[in-house]
């Protein structure tokens, strides 16, 4: 071979070479492209199906406590026994308790003793008052008849037909019955105002008497809140008081968990743009091996988690690093009691939610 064909020949695998260059360059700048593309869930590679793991499985779990003070007599329940609607859960001492509502039933009856009382003094007052009322009349009459024999006893005393004595005497006896109106008419008065000052107390009774039957009503329901009784149907957790323990009111018992479930799923901020209500779900469950489960989106939370915290971040000071929220989003549970009696309050799930009706 000549030093032209071999120059010749350098040159066109030096040529060759470039283009070779050229395709990796652009090959690899493609799978970049197409690797942020994918990454970013853009398209060619945007999903209908939006997934996440940081959901749980939720229940309305109460907490059950007293309302009163005492010491625990019974203990029926053990842990995590199904009960209905109105089982007794634990009792309380309730003898002083009765006690209290005996002490209140005795109080009413006193205080509407003392309103039958009442009543009676109110009768006695008109009667007095009726009684008075005749006084007064035969008062005046008495007065009426002194004024006559006064009148005729002056005109015999002026023709001389009397002595001045007798008219003297007469005088008195019109003056005595005078007086005796007045005093007539001033114990009536007094009679009267005893009956006023009767019916007033009487409001004043009647108030003590509803305020005895509230405190009576009081005594019956601190009575029966002595047995601690299931609020509706479902399972209790762990009994953490056992026969004897003293408990105040708030002490936590134990807890009861209906048999309603639901899932929380919080998802990204980024992920919501076509997550609708009534889009169907499917789920799995950590705990039962994986088992599949579908549901509908029920209903999304108005804030983000953070917003709903005791304490929230103020992202006004210092350095800032943008971290994406997260949004609850409840979903309803589409299966057979059996089935999601299955379901425990807290299990972990992973969610998948199907947005292509969003997207129709």
């Amino acid at each position: 071979m000549s030093q032209q064909d071999a120059a010749k020949e350098r040159a066109n695998t030096r040529s060759n070479l470039r283009v070779l260059s050229l395709f990796s360059a652009a090959a690899i700048g493609l799978v970049g492209v197409l690797v942020i593309l994918y990454a970013w869930k853009l398209p060619p590679f945007t999903r209908h199906t939006q997934f996440t793991d940081n959901a749980y499985v939720r229940g309305q779990t109460t907490f059950i406590s007293p309302q009163v003070n005492g010491y625990i007599t019974e203990v029926p329940v053990q842990d995590f026994a199904m009960v209905k609607k109105g089982d007794l859960i634990m009792q309380i001492d309730d003898r002083i308790y009765r006690q209290r509502v005996d002490q209140a039933k005795a109080t009413l009856a006193m205080k509407r003793a003392a309103l039958d009382n009442n009543l009676q003094q109110r009768k006695s007052a008109q009667a007095v008052i009726a009684r008075n009322e005749a006084a007064l009349a035969s008062a005046k009459a008495l007065d009426l008849k002194a004024q006559a024999d006064l009148k005729r006893v002056k005109a015999l005393t002026a023709d001389g037909s009397l002595s001045i004595r007798e008219r003297d005497a007469a005088l008195a006896t019109a003056a005595q019955n005078s007086a005796s109106i007045a005093q007539a008419q001033a114990t009536l008065e007094m009679s009267r105002q005893d009956l006023q000052t009767t019916i007033v107390n009487r409001a004043s009774l009647q108030a003590d008497v509803e305020n005895a039957q509230a405190a009576l009503q009081l005594a019956q329901i601190d009575l029966q809140n002595t047995r601690i009784v299931a609020p509706r149907d479902g399972q209790l957790g762990q009994i953490s008081v056992r026969l004897g323990a003293y408990v105040t009111a708030g002490t936590r018992l134990t807890s009861l968990v209906p048999s309603q479930r639901w899932v929380i799923a919080n998802l990204k901020e980024t992920q919501l743009a076509n997550v609708l209500v009534g889009q169907p779900v499917h789920f799995t469950v950590d705990a039962l091996n994986g088992r599949s489960f579908n549901g509908r989106v029920e209903s999304i939370s108005p804030a983000t988690g953070v917003e709903f915290s005791a304490i929230s971040p103020d992202n006004a000071t210092g350095n800032f690093v943008k971290i994406a929220q997260r949004i609850p989003v409840r979903i309803r549970v589409d299966a057979k009691p059996d089935e999601i009696a299955t379901l425990r309050p807290g299990m972990s799930v992973q969610v998948s939610i199907d947005t292509r009706e969003a997207d129709q």
